[in-house]
């Protein structure tokens, strides 16, 4: 693949999702710099933390200004946490009051895009992956982004080759193509496998089922959609505080819905159901020949880095492409969340 440029798409966003606290990897964490930073703010390998290669490699296809980030309210005590998000576009760091799991962490930023700007598309890019072949994988975002473009409606996930029988990653299974071929190598998804035990691990890997990296992308009217006819309850929470937003009731009205709300998560809640009404709203595309990994626990972390001999040596960093130089088409947003509280 050739090497990535930014989109030229001025409706492209990203959303970063860092609100997770890494409780499998805090004992780990913990020996290792003697507190609990949870992961996605440590460095593991080479020499920036886990969400710092993140915002590198999404920003090899999307502006800095339309690069959004989800955290938890708390981490921003960590003066650790302020540093590495100090550079972060103005107006992008939203700080839920709380960790609700990833279905609230997403609903919460994609409503404040939706009022900035509805027909917006987003890249969904977990903070806690280890990619090596970053390059391969970002053009995957993009080809995902151009199937949508083809097709609105769609949620294109990015399912990656499986290296070996995994039995804490979720497996997407595609559906049979009957011939059919999409333009952009899309396989619409018949349904998803969450953490299989191992001798169900094997049977969706010969199978052909894929890993689940949680990178996404949707359009976000469209995605909404989807929420409420599965939650109308919840998806008018979330419309009740896109009508205050900016004004003096939004912060009341996040601790509102947050109190009011049950964690939520995305792929079990939100895309499991989308796809069981089988409407074939959510495709998958294969990602082949990326080494990719999320660090949910220390063996796994251990694991990659032995493989690529890191243990005691970092590597030299891969280059990223500067930023074009560009005048920002639409202002940030301004949510009154954003680092931390007022």
């Amino acid at each position: 693949m050739s090497e990535p440029t930014q989109s030229n798409q001025p409706n492209l966003w990203g959303l970063v999702l860092a609100g997770g606290e890494g409780k499998r990897l805090e004992d780990y964490v913990r020996q290792l710099r003697g507190e609990c930073l949870p992961k996605q703010y440590m460095n593991f390998i080479g020499t920036r933390s886990m969400i710092e290669h993140t915002f590198a490699r999404a920003e090899r296809l999307i502006p800095r200004e339309r690069l959004l980030t989800i955290v938890s309210k708390h981490h921003l005590n960590w003066s650790e946490v302020r540093r590495q998000l100090a550079q972060r576009a103005p107006g992008t760091v939203i700080a839920q009051p709380e960790n609700k799991d990833t279905g609230v962490g997403l609903l919460l930023p994609l409503t404040f895009l939706h009022l900035r700007c509805p027909n917006a598309m987003v890249a969904v890019f977990p903070s806690d992956h280890f990619i090596l072949e970053e390059q391969r994988f970002i053009e995957h975002v993009s080809l995902a982004a151009q199937a949508l473009r083809h097709d609105r409606t769609k949620i294109v996930l990015l399912g990656i080759e499986p290296q070996s029988a995994e039995t804490e990653y979720g497996y997407i299974v595609p559906a049979e193509s009957h011939g059919h071929i999409d333009l952009c190598g899309c396989r619409r998804a018949a349904h998803f496998v969450e953490k299989p035990a191992i001798a169900e691990a094997r049977l969706q890997v010969a199978a052909g089922a894929l890993w689940n990296t949680m990178v996404m992308v949707f359009r976000v009217d469209n995605l909404l959609s989807e929420v409420a006819a599965l939650y109308p309850d919840i998806a008018g929470l979330f419309r009740s505080l896109s009508r205050v937003i900016g004004t003096s009731a939004e912060k009341h009205k996040i601790e509102e819905i947050y109190r009011t709300l049950e964690p939520m998560n995305f792929s079990k809640d939100i895309l499991e159901q989308i796809a069981g009404r089988g409407t074939g709203a959510i495709s998958v595309l294969p990602v082949l020949q990326v080494t990719w990994s999320d660090w949910g626990s220390p063996q796994r972390l251990l694991a990659i880095k032995n493989s690529l001999n890191l243990r005691h040596a970092a590597p030299a960093q891969t280059h990223v492409p500067p930023l074009a130089a560009r005048p920002p088409t639409q202002r940030p947003l301004r949510p009154q969340a954003a680092l931390g509280p007022r």
